[in-house]
């Protein structure tokens, strides 16, 4: 079929997860996680309320998002691929794509500025706070591709799958 929207819910890969299961959604999950929880410690540290090593801990929380983020790009981008160019899901792709990578090489930036640092400024964190809007605007995005556009969802004869109830047998 070469529907631009039924094209868009196939995987181009494997590698980007099955029909109606992408990979990129749960991966996505590991730098969120991470940079999320290295900004509330650099908060709690600076009020006063962290752990002794919260700028070591915030340290590899930004590394741990920073690997988990390179694995979420390369199955984002097997579904971009998936997506017929020109198009408006396309063009929403590539913004959210941008945003994405504009916050991981943040991250990568504030990474390498507290390399060595004891402690993190106000300033470091004030960049992880920008780059946490950053991601959140991407995802913002990304649920748009999905739940509006459908990229990588299951045609909607396939959902309907999960609504038929059982039949009962009847005995006689």
């Amino acid at each position: 079929m070469d529907d631009p929207q039924y094209r868009a819910k196939q995987p181009v890969s494997p590698l980007a997860g099955g029909y109606g299961h992408p990979l990129h959604p749960i991966l996505v999950t590991v730098p969120i996680g991470a940079w999320v929880s290295s900004l509330v410690i650099d908060v709690a540290a600076h009020l006063g309320t962290g752990p002794p090593s919260a700028a070591e801990v915030s340290l590899w929380l930004i590394g741990l998002g920073i690997a988990g983020a390179l694995a979420a790009a390369a199955t984002g981008f097997l579904d971009l691929l998936a997506i017929p160019p020109g198009t408006r899901a396309f063009r929403t792709a590539l913004s959210h794509m941008s945003l994405n990578l504009a916050a991981t090489f943040a991250y990568v930036a504030g990474f390498g500025w507290r390399l060595g640092d004891g402690a993190v400024s106000p300033a470091q964190t004030a960049l992880s706070a920008a780059s946490l809007a950053c991601l959140a605007a991407a995802g913002y995005l990304g649920g748009k591709l999905a739940y509006r556009y459908g990229v990588r969802v299951a045609d909607e004869n396939t959902q309907a799958e999960g609504f038929v109830r059982p039949s009962r047998r009847t005995q006689s």
